[in-house]
């Protein structure tokens, strides 16, 4: 039984550093967005002075048996080789990191075909959701734990702020099925175009996802009741499983946890499920063109860091934000208070 410890932020320290954000040498408000999230990080650190060090993206990667029916413009192959790139440092997760100060950490829980089988890997890819559930229980329980080791090592090695990034040529379609049970949605709502699939790509993708959708509910009823773990069994992938994971330890270990698009975001969706104080510590990374991933950051309450339109995953749009991230918090770390630095004004009922 997976079993993790996640304490609520305390309303005492967002006040307190609400107050104290206040206090500091601007007009209140002047830094919009930027304002709450260093209070959001200093609640989450408890301390007026929030620092952020080295960051980590944990890339779950797993194929998914869906491919077969058609939903994506890529072939399952290129899960494996992608893997192969994170590893030799060439993908777009590899230099954004660079920059962003992040360690890349690739976990392959289900990759088909790998290069090498490590592990962690629970079972060579899901089984195909429109026809089958994607996996077993036990095998759900099983990539979380691998996702949550895969955050436990790299919080040991000094990251003080977590993202979960994916690779799975089909993980679109099991987060449309994920997002749509799990908010009461039609398929259409959250359905997009991930890897970029034509107009009639679209319409087997919709279809498949219908598919799912409705022979889950013929094994598990109301699916916006389902128990989570059972969700991910009947129409997830072993690489949301990961996340699920990663999101679980990192909150629990009291770190900010950055989403990313699509599929990591509806990891995020189950694991606040399965642990409700873990949406304390979550950050939007940025928005995904996917129309689900809007559905998915509402549910959240979660606003956008950064919106590029982006729709790549792996990691990208989060890791991207991490230095907006530090940024919010150096501001509340660093900048004079109105009375420390002999600035007249400040609001009026702070003067004196």
């Amino acid at each position: 039984m997976l079993t993790f410890h996640i304490q609520p932020i305390a309303q005492e320290w967002l006040a307190r550093a609400w107050a104290y954000q206040h206090t500091l040498t601007k007009p209140p408000g002047s830094l919009g967005f930027l304002e709450e999230l260093g209070v959001r990080l200093a609640a989450i650190q408890q301390t007026l002075k929030p620092s952020l060090g080295p960051g980590a993206v944990v890339v779950c990667a797993a194929d998914h048996g869906v491919v077969a029916e058609g939903v994506s413009a890529y072939p399952a192959e290129v899960t494996a080789q992608m893997v192969q790139n994170f590893r030799a440092k060439g993908a777009a997760i590899n230099q954004i990191a660079q920059v962003a100060q992040a360690e890349v950490v690739v976990l392959d829980v289900g990759v088909a075909n790998p290069p090498e089988g490590p592990p962690s890997r629970v079972r060579p890819g899901s089984g195909n959701i429109a026809r089958e559930p994607a996996m077993r229980l036990s095998e759900v329980e099983q990539a979380i734990a691998q996702g949550a080791e895969a955050a436990r090592r790299a919080i040991a090695r000094g990251a003080t702020l977590l993202a979960a990034g994916d690779m799975g040529i089909g993980n679109t379609t099991a987060a449309a099925a994920l997002t749509a049970a799990l908010l009461g949605l039609p398929a259409e709502a959250v359905t997009g175009r991930g890897t970029g699939v034509d107009e009639a790509g679209y319409r087997r993708k919709l279809g498949v996802v219908c598919a799912a959708l409705d022979r889950a509910q013929t094994r598990l009823g109301d699916l916006t009741q389902a128990p989570p773990l059972a969700l991910l069994a009947e129409l997830g992938g072993l690489e949301i499983a990961a996340i699920v994971g990663v999101f679980l330890a990192g909150a629990e270990a009291g770190l900010p946890l950055v989403t990313d698009g699509f599929p990591v975001t509806a990891g995020a969706l189950l694991a606040s499920r399965l642990a409700p104080a873990l949406r304390d510590y979550l950050f939007a990374g940025h928005r995904s063109q996917e129309p689900g991933h809007t559905r998915q950051l509402e549910a959240l309450g979660l606003r956008p860091i950064l919106e590029l339109d982006m729709r790549l995953g792996e990691g990208t749009g989060a890791v991207l934000s991490f230095p907006v991230l530090r940024a919010a918090a150096a501001v509340m770390a660093g900048m004079a208070t109105f009375a420390q630095a002999g600035v007249s004004g400040g609001p009026p009922n702070l003067r004196g």
